[in-house]
Parts: C-alpha cells; sequence; structure tokens
C-alpha cells in the first residue's frame, strides 16, 4: 500500500515522534497527521514545572501546526477529529463526514484523565491538566488565587505540589494511600519524599477519601472521609490516565489496558498500529517519554519496510520534585526479589534486588541520585 499513506491519529509525544523518524528514513512516504486539537507540538512533560521554570503556554509550544508541516514535510489537520475506523477498506470517518483511506494507520491516541465518583455541587470545577489548552485554562484559573488542592499524590500531583509551592501557593494534597508515589517507591523512599515536601510548604492528607466537594461562596469545600475540611481556590484532579481505547474498540481491535499490539506495535490487524499512553505493548502500558521514544523508532523503521521489534532497556524516570530529586527505575514485581534500602538524613537509596544480588529496580532519593547512572547500566533490559 505504499501508494497511500501513512496516517498518524494523534499529535500528541508518540505521533510526533513516529513522524519525525518515518520522515528521517524516508523522504518521500507521504504522511497525513489528524489532531483532535490544535495540532501544535510541545512538551508535556513541561506542564507540571512550568511555573517554576518560568515557563507560559505560550513558550511551551514549540511550533504550530503550521510550523511542524513545514519542518516535518507532512499534512496535519487540526481539529479533525476521527469517529470511525473501517479496518476492512482502510479508511477513516471525520467528525465532519470526510472520509480518509490509509496504507498503514497509527494510533497515538494517548489517554484521558481518570475522573473520581465524587459527590457535591463543586465537582463539576474540578480541573484536569492533560495537555496544553488544558493547561492554559489551569494558568489562567490560578491568577489572582492562593490555595490549590491537588487530588492525588503520585508522580503528577507531586510534580504539581511543588511547582505551586514553590511559587508561593497554599498546596493541600489528598490521596488514599498511605505515602506519595505508592506505586513508585518503597515505604522509606515515600515517607523521605513526603517530608521533604512538606518542609518546602506541601501539605499532605494521606489515608483519606474526598467525600464530597461543594461549592461555598468563593471557594470550594472539601469533606474527607477523615473528618477534615479543607477550603480551595482550585481543585486539580490527578489521579492517573485511562488510555484511549473507544476508537480502536468500536472497531473491533482488540484492546485490554490498553490497544493490545505485539512487539512490532501492530494490532491484530496488520496494517494498524498503536504506541504510547494508548498502547498495550505485549501486556504493558509504559506511559512516559522514554518508552515512546523508544517505540517510536521501532515503529517508524517497521512502517518504512523494514520490520522492528521493540526493545525497551532500562528507564529510570526521573521526578521532578527539586524539594526532593527523585530517580526512579521501576522493578518488575512479578520477578521474586526485595527492597534493600540504606537512608540518611539527606537521601535514601532503595535497591531491588533478586535472591543472587542481582538489581531489578532501584528509587534513589535526595544526594542519593547522584548514582543514576552507575546503577542503571546494572539493570536488565525490560522484559517483553
Amino acid at each position: 500500500m505504499r501508494h497511500e499513506p501513512v496516517v498518524i491519529i494523534g499529535s500528541g509525544l508518540a505521533g510526533y515522534a513516529v513522524a519525525r523518524e518515518l520522515r528521517r528514513l524516508d523522504g518521500e512516504l507521504p504522511i497525513i497527521m489528524l489532531s483532535a486539537d490544535h495540532g501544535g507540538f510541545y512538551s508535556k512533560p513541561m506542564l507540571s514545572n512550568a511555573l517554576t521554570t518560568g515557563k507560559t503556554p505560550e513558550t511551551i509550544l514549540s511550533g504550530d501546526a503550521v510550523k511542524m508541516a513545514a519542518q516535518l514535510n507532512i499534512s496535519i489537520r487540526s481539529h479533525a477529529r476521527v469517529v470511525a475506523i473501517d479496518k476492512s477498506n482502510n479508511r477513516l470517518s471525520l467528525e465532519d463526514g470526510e472520509v480518509i483511506s490509509y496504507g498503514q494507520l497509527v494510533l497515538a491516541l494517548g489517554a484521558d484523565p481518570i475522573r473520581l465518583p465524587l459527590q457535591g455541587d463543586g465537582v463539576s470545577e474540578i480541573l484536569s491538566v492533560n495537555d496544553l489548552d488544558d493547561y492554559r485554562f489551569f494558568r489562567g484559573a490560578l491568577s489572582g488565587k492562593k490555595q490549590v488542592s491537588i487530588i492525588g499524590a503520585g508522580l503528577i500531583g507531586c510534580e504539581f505540589a511543588n511547582d505551586l509551592v514553590a511559587t508561593n501557593y497554599k498546596v493541600h494534597v489528598i490521596d488514599i494511600s498511605a505515602q506519595p508515589l505508592g506505586r513508585l517507591l518503597p515505604p522509606t523512599g515515600g515517607t523521605f519524599m513526603q517530608n521533604k515536601l512538606e518542609a518546602a510548604g506541601v501539605n499532605f492528607h494521606l489515608d483519606a477519601m474526598i467525600q464530597c466537594v461543594e461549592r461555598e461562596g468563593e471557594c470550594l469545600r472539601l469533606a474527607l472521609s477523615n473528618g477534615e475540611i479543607i477550603e480551595s481556590d482550585i481543585v486539580l484532579s490527578a489521579v492517573g490516565l485511562r488510555p484511549r481505547t473507544q476508537l480502536a474498540e468500536a472497531a473491533d481491535i482488540p484492546v485490554n489496558r490498553g490497544i493490545v499490539v505485539n512487539k512490532l506495535l501492530q494490532t491484530e490487524s496488520e496494517n494498524i498500529y498503536a504506541l504510547g499512553d494508548c498502547a498495550d505493548v505485549v501486556g504493558k502500558v509504559l506511559p512516559f517519554v522514554m518508552p515512546i521514544t523508544y517505540a517510536a523508532r521501532a515503529l517508524a523503521a517497521t512502517l518504512a519496510g523494514n520490520p522492528t521489534p521493540v526493545h525497551y532497556p532500562a528507564m529510570p524516570v526521573m521526578v521532578k520534585t527539586p524539594a526532593c530529586p527523585t530517580v526512579v527505575s521501576p522493578p518488575d514485581f512479578s520477578v521474586s526479589g526485595e527492597w534493600h534500602i540504606d537512608t540518611t538524613e539527606d537521601s535514601v537509596k532503595a535497591l531491588y534486588q533478586d535472591r543472587a544480588g542481582g538489581l531489578l529496580g532501584y528509587a534513589l532519593l535526595g544526594m542519593a541520585v547522584k548514582e543514576k547512572n552507575t546503577l542503571t547500566t546494572q539493570l536488565p533490559p525490560i522484559m517483553m
């Protein structure tokens, strides 16, 4: 199907990474990118620390759709929402009724914020930040405000908390877990991060659920399961993401936690692929920058005619919390092992090792982050 274009649905990091790598390998292959929003390119990880780095929504944007189309020699269709995939005839239907044919189709759909089923007349005012438009609205809402409550003490919640408290906002973080970053850090590391962020001014409310959010005059009133009441100007939800699988499901493309693909990032349909936050790659959903980079490189080679399975090396995750520098290489807990932890007043070094002492993962906090490079070379690649 060389005469038909490669069509990429999605203009996030995954979509642009594939387009860039594919264009590097093939300067002539027609590429169409369909974006449900403005279609410009920006680094999504920059959103959670933009205040302290002095970035505005305008300066975060690296290039609009026109600039990116010219730079990559591709066609970018902004505000072009795909509503159906006809995999039998290799066609897509857009919301406005237009039909587009493809030779190879790449699903780089991303993920949607999870919304908790909360009670109260203030629930509709809870914000989330999942893209640049969301962030632009959030920054506008911050104007003239001082108190922000964040639902979720995971990676994004902690990064936003650090960014906000460092720029003189009063910040509350609420989570049902007993510690921050409960999915990434052992308890000792979670306690260390909590103490460092609290010293910076963050107020944690852990082991607590939000029972309701009510509008009371100029503020939102959060009632917690432990009896606490928190009043905030803004409430930001950061409780995780759910892969966008609806389009694939409607086309009878198998999904699990995400769109199911093999090591070639290929769905059950041989000319339809998926990567990034929406993809379940041989049972793994890896919503971080480095996995997307490796996946895009492999997929571009496959699309260019050189079938290339994706291989993931050890990929540490940098947590953007300057009050508590942190880097984590999450272990595969399906492999038997245990944490070995060394702590000092200014560091936590947690190594997840197998019975023979082999390193399977780590969490480094504070001064221990300087060991990142040395330890990463000892890690095995991610098993697929």
